[in-house]
């Protein structure tokens, strides 16, 4: 038996067959998840010749008229997809770079019947920085939707356990990049909080960086400043003023 026939009967078993009746003349729950499974095969990024890496956030776009219909089950739908697509990935060799995250979303100019698809490979993200239980955090790194404190004296990123900020991504090295920060020297402000002043440094990371699409070394950052490491986006947000439990 054939991985999405074995989808379709868990599905049928896991909802009695209510969404299967419901989607008759619509979207197919068996034709998601060969698309998805699609995706995988289409996007697969070659690691090693026994491993390669696949996207592992998704999101599948619908018409408003299948997406209320898909309403009441799209929590056991997801999950059954989930389970088949890891099922797939152990078959081919291919690895995700952080959990599989299943979406369902409206678009405008889809028809009933008519769905899409679009991926990204999300890398797991972990921080272990060292800061004071209530830190006055005045700049941010975002993060696959996760926000990590940017205070002095700084952070190093980096696959291996021995980074503050640890992202699980093939292409990322063991320390593969530091954040520099420090708070400059303002008259009138009281001290360390002046101007932050921060900067980037390649640690000698294989693949090296890039800032704003420009492949650096080191540079200046400054509010909205995107360092890509890897597959992954790391984007400075400095911050107005706020306090935050870390």
């Amino acid at each position: 038996m054939g991985g999405l026939q074995r989808f379709e009967q868990r599905l049928e078993q896991a909802i009695s067959g209510v969404f299967a009746r419901t989607f008759r003349s619509a979207v197919q729950p068996v034709e998601i998840a060969a698309a998805l499974q699609r995706e995988l095969d289409n996007k697969a990024q070659i690691l090693s010749r026994d491993r390669r890496m696949v996207p592992n956030a998704f999101s599948v776009e619908l018409a408003q008229s299948d997406l209320d219909r898909l309403g009441p089950y799209d929590s056991a739908l997801a999950k059954e997809l989930t389970q088949q697509l890891q099922e797939h990935a152990d078959l081919q060799s291919y690895v995700f770079p952080g959990p599989i995250r299943i979406g369902f979303e409206a678009a405008p100019d889809l028809g009933t019947g008519r769905f899409r698809v679009l991926s990204n490979a999300e890398a797991s993200v972990s921080g272990h920085a060292r800061y004071s239980a209530r830190s006055r955090t005045r700049a941010v790194l975002e993060v696959n939707g996760t926000r990590h404190p940017l205070q002095p004296p700084g952070l190093v990123v980096g696959r291996g356990s021995e980074a503050d900020l640890r992202i699980n991504d093939p292409g990322v090295s063991r320390r593969h990049v530091e954040f520099l920060v420090t708070a400059g020297s303002d008259p009138a402000a009281a001290p360390g909080d002046g101007p932050l002043q921060i900067e980037v440094h390649d640690m000698g990371s294989t693949n090296g960086i890039t800032v704003d699409g420009q492949r650096v070394k080191r540079a200046t950052l400054t509010d909205g400043s995107r360092v890509q490491v890897g597959h992954t986006s790391l984007v400075v947000r400095l911050l107005e003023e706020e306090v935050v439990d870390v």
